[in-house]
């Protein structure tokens, strides 16, 4: 197998996993509709704020999502390329 694509598998197996919780898988579906903040996402999850903080600073470290500041708040949308591709595809 050449470089690139172990490469690509590597990349491919890391994203699945970080979709692979269901509080994520959530995120990610929703993120895939429209861009929302903390506030909008823990409200519709019906969870704690923490937790969903928590969940959306994994998928920000490992490039799933983009945040972009508003004010006081921020905004988080599905990066486009693979992680938007996955998501959709699945939905």
């Amino acid at each position: 197998m050449n470089e690139e694509l172990a490469r690509n598998y590597e990349v491919s197996a890391q994203l699945l996993r970080i979709l692979g919780h269901p509080v994520r898988l959530r995120i990610a579906a929703g993120l895939a509709r429209e861009c929302a903040c903390v506030k909008d996402i823990w409200k519709c999850l019906g969870m704690p704020q923490a937790v969903v903080s928590q969940h959306l600073k994994v998928m920000r470290e490992h490039g799933v999502l983009e945040a972009r500041r508003e004010g006081a708040r921020v905004c988080y949308s599905l990066r486009e390329g693979a992680p938007a591709q996955v998501v959709r595809a699945l939905f």
